[in-house]
């Protein structure tokens, strides 16, 4: 029953992500979760690239040979559910040879869009949704995918799709959807008097203040990978001007130029100057950073829930709180307004040799990864649920009950924005993490880059 309640409250939060990416995506640049600079939303991974082939009797000439690009890298929290998913696609298609390759998250961007600019992509690839993909989708580099999503659409609630429709059309299949949470280090909060995440802004103040001053880091943050910066900030700004401002904004409706912006951006810089951030930060990749928090040297770790199996994983479940941040201004946002949704897909080249075939094996395969990393707690999922949920970790569980209650949701602003824009957007987010600029110059500089 938890899968059908984290299903359902997938579609209420897709409804509101929709409208800022669905039908529009493909020409507006309106939509989350990767970065367009070289560092991502959509999740955490590091380590080189690799190759993976699958072994066979028969000859590769009598086969259909199909390749894969991803970012399952060893080191990231779905590699069990691709090789699983994989392992059941090699069983049951002999007649395929197929051969991936996994790159780390920062480096895949600008690998595959490299690949798109000289046309030579691999048959399947990892794409983030809406603007992302919607890039690729303008350069006429994917492969349209109706036909084949209708073998699916019982299983694919059309809902699912709409990050992946431009112009009326499909282009993808997704996987699973992840939020930004706030996790919650409880053991360090109990060290200043606190038995749970808090649940104001002036609580959360107050709580950090302690632990400062008790000599514990508040929260961690990757300074080298900009999309982790962008986890925080954007939460801020969303719990301060309110998701819809934000949404507007990334959908290029609305300009930068906003004083709540702004002040999200000032409150964000204040919490860096009051040594709630730890300062090597600066200098570590996310991985590490997420390390230390799995170590217990910060009190909290704001980024994406597919982290929940990590957590899970590393046996610190009981110790964990998943938290949503909280309302900063109260006449703006609310509470159930969060950053995130439906954004990792498999695409198919529209180049590839065998594409038809290619995008059904694509379907399959995000059937089965969507089950897999479900299962494993590395998001909710796009594909409906026809298999034994019962063994999903506790994290996850709140995750989905996170979700149910939430009103609205604004997709990463990276993967929401076009390619150039997002590279604009993201090196202003670095100046402010590196506060080389105040909120001030962020908004008259992004609305003068971009609008």
């Amino acid at each position: 029953m938890k899968k059908v309640i984290a299903l359902l409250l997938t579609v209420v939060m897709i409804v509101s992500s929709l409208v800022a990416c669905g039908k529009d995506s493909g020409n507006n640049n309106g939509g989350n979760a990767g970065n367009t600079s070289g560092n991502t939303s959509g999740g955490s991974n590091s380590g080189s690239s690799e190759t993976n082939s699958g072994g066979s009797n028969t000859s590769s000439d009598e086969k259909i040979n199909l390749t894969m690009w991803c970012i399952a890298t060893e080191s990231d929290s779905n590699r069990h559910a691709y090789e699983a998913a994989i392992a059941d696609l090699k069983a049951a298609h002999p007649e395929i040879n197929f051969t991936w390759e996994a790159t780390q998250n920062q480096e895949y961007k600008t690998k595959i869009k490299a690949a798109v600019a000289a046309n030579e992509m691999p048959d399947i690839f990892f794409t983030w949704s809406c603007a992302f993909l919607g890039d690729f989708v303008d350069a006429g580099r994917v492969y349209c995918v109706d036909e084949v999503y209708k073998k699916y659409a019982s299983e694919l609630p059309e809902v699912m799709m709409g990050n992946v429709k431009y112009d009326g059309k499909y282009y993808g299949a997704p996987l699973t959807m992840n939020i930004v949470a706030m996790f919650t280090n409880l053991d360090l909060l109990k060290e200043v008097g606190y038995d749970q995440a808090p649940t104001t802004y002036e609580e959360l103040i107050k709580c950090c203040d302690a632990l400062v001053a008790k000599g514990i880091i508040p929260f961690g943050c990757s300074g080298k990978e900009t999309w982790c910066v962008t986890e925080y900030l954007e939460s801020i700004i969303e719990k301060t001007a309110g998701a819809s401002v934000l949404n507007d904004i990334f959908a290029g409706k609305a300009t930068w130029k906003n004083d709540d912006v702004a002040k999200g951006v000032e409150i964000f810089q204040e919490m860096i100057k009051k040594g709630y951030f730890d300062p090597e930060g600066m200098a570590l990749s996310n991985d590490e950073v997420k390390a230390n928090f799995i170590a217990g040297k910060y009190a909290f770790y704001m980024n994406g829930t597919w982290n929940c199996a990590d957590f899970y994983n590393a046996g610190i479940a009981d110790k964990i709180q998943v938290a949503e941040f909280p309302v900063i201004d109260s006449s703006k946002s609310k509470m159930g307004e969060l950053i995130g949704g439906p954004s990792d897909t498999l695409a198919v080249a529209a180049s590839s040799k065998n594409a038809e075939k290619a995008a059904e094996i694509t379907f399959e395969l995000a059937r089965s990864i969507c089950k897999y990393g479900y299962l494993d707690g590395n998001g909710l999922p796009a594909w409906t649920p026809n298999y034994d949920t019962s063994s999903i970790n506790p994290l996850t569980q709140t995750v989905a009950d996170i979700v149910a209650k939430s009103s609205q949701m604004v997709l990463f602003g990276d993967t929401a924005m076009s390619a150039d824009k997002a590279n604009i957007y993201l090196d202003y987010v670095s100046q402010i993490y590196a506060s080389a600029i105040d909120g001030k110059q962020f908004v008259d500089g992004l609305a003068k880059d971009i609008q």
